[in-house]
């Protein structure tokens, strides 16, 4: 068993990681990534963010054609199989991974594949796919293992017609009925998915209402385009258990109700990967879903090794992980990091429509007691919206009724994940320069989408003046 030492040892190849390693390894440290994997790019790549929102943009397009009156004109509607939109998407991760390894040999940043366990507060043990095991020593240690489905003991994952947010990807059919439990960010994605394909659909709420955590309005929006494409949405149900067989798969609720379908995907919940690392001997204690504590510098009880990631727990974005990644080694090079991540991280949820937000809520501004006021453009007056023919949707700001500072940012509807970051850049700005009034005095492009901050800004200025 050899030893290497290293300045860095970062454990996880995906945003979080990588952010980490180049940082450190322009900063002239001597670094290695360890990924359990044969390639990089962590499940961001392989399978969360890359491949539902590949397989999501082929769907939309499939939508797009069968819905326009033009190219009914050219034939009749096509259907394609689940199948086939994965095959398109594995061409974007197989991209994903070609230049994500040129970061890695460009920047000298040796990867070595293994599972990874401390021995000691400096040293790990490698065990590679052969079995073998090597040691590799080092000041620092940066730990970005993500996350993975949370998978109950009482549902059989062995079974073919039960999947986790992973397994779907595997998935070799198109099934005639789908059975999604948990209609968070995954599930309603995938609902979107296979509603798109055809597919018939439950979605199973285990909460009051969907995706809770965005501001009330987008949420019922959701609700309804959801259910408006053949979605049965159930809210506030919890199984009883899940049972399958050759045929299909059964799935009983505790209200009594027994729902039937082709497939069952598990879309409730993740669980950080931290089992068998030997982090307890080291006083670094995961919580009960296998995420880490880490302080504002990310640094875990032992100050020398730090955590990022999906595996620290919210918000379990691929793009705040990335950042966190660099702030961390920031401060593993400099002992101090002279910038703060920004406050406002911006959400966004690929459904059909999309969503995407940045900022506080009305249910927010409302406890705070925060005199605000709104502003809507809503997409079916956008002269770019009825060219394209995406007319779903709104662009909603919310800002200071008093001094019109922008407090909110929320849109829903075709490419909102990129209209928001318009409105996230005026909200950093220092004050006087993040009102109301940058929108209404800026000239933009017409027809733009990004047009709908100023007919917003000016129907929201008309409610206070």
């Amino acid at each position: 068993m050899s030893d290497q030492h290293f300045d860095t040892l970062v454990l996880g190849s995906g945003p979080a990681g990588e952010g980490a390693a180049m940082k450190l390894a322009k900063g002239g440290q001597r670094v290695a990534m360890i990924e359990r994997h044969r390639e990089v790019g962590g499940g961001c790549t392989h399978w969360g963010t890359i491949p539902s929102k590949a397989l999501r943009h082929n769907v939309r397009r499939l939508m797009e054609y069968n819905s326009s009156p033009l190219f009914r004109e050219a034939g009749e509607p096509r259907h394609l199989s689940f199948p086939t939109m994965l095959r398109h998407a594995r061409q974007v991760i197989e991209q994903q991974v070609g230049l994500r390894s040129r970061f890695y040999l460009r920047n000298d940043v040796p990867v070595r594949q293994g599972e990874a366990r401390f021995l000691d507060a400096h040293t790990l043990e490698l065990t590679g796919p052969d079995g073998r095991a090597s040691r590799l020593s080092a000041e620092h240690f940066l730990i970005a293992t993500g996350s993975r489905p949370y998978r109950p003991a009482d549902v059989d994952f062995d079974h073919d017609r039960i999947r986790d947010s992973d397994q779907i990807l595997e998935l070799d059919h198109t099934p005639r009925s789908v059975i999604i439990y948990g209609a968070g960010v995954i599930g309603s994605e995938y609902a979107s998915i296979f509603r798109g394909l055809g597919v018939k659909v439950d979605l199973i709420n285990t909460r009051d209402r969907m995706l809770a955590f965005l501001d009330d309005e987008i949420s019922d929006a959701i609700s309804y385009h959801l259910r408006e494409h053949g979605v049965l949405i159930r809210h506030r149900e919890e199984y009883e258990s899940i049972q399958a067989d050759d045929a299909g798969v059964t799935l009983a609720l505790k209200s009594g109700k027994r729902l039937r379908g082709d497939l069952l995907l598990w879309a409730n919940g993740r669980t950080g990967n931290t089992d068998g690392m030997g982090l307890e001997a080291l006083d670094i204690m995961p919580n009960s879903r296998g995420q880490i504590e880490v302080n504002e510098d990310f640094q875990t009880a032992q100050p020398h090794i730090y955590a990022v990631g999906d595996v620290i727990g919210y918000p379990s974005l691929a793009s705040a992980a990335y950042d966190q990644g660099r702030y961390a080694a920031t401060h593993m090079l400099e002992g101090d990091c002279d910038y703060r991540l920004a406050h406002d991280v911006p959400t966004g949820i690929y459904t059909i429509p999309e969503i995407s937000s940045v900022g506080r809520t009305e249910r927010e501004l409302t406890d705070e007691r925060v005199p605000y006021e709104v502003g809507h453009a809503f997409f079916k007056d956008l002269a770019r919206a009825q060219i394209s023919g995406q007319t779903v949707g709104m662009l909603k700001i919310l800002f200071h009724a008093e001094t019109l500072e922008l407090l909110g940012i929320h849109c829903f509807g075709d490419q909102a994940a990129e209209i928001v970051h318009i409105g996230q850049a005026i909200m950093a700005q220092p004050a006087p320069g993040n009102t109301l009034r940058y929108f209404m005095n800026t000239t933009f492009n017409y027809p733009t989408m990004a047009e709908g901050y100023r007919v917003a800004a000016l129907n929201g200025y008309n409610r206070v003046s």
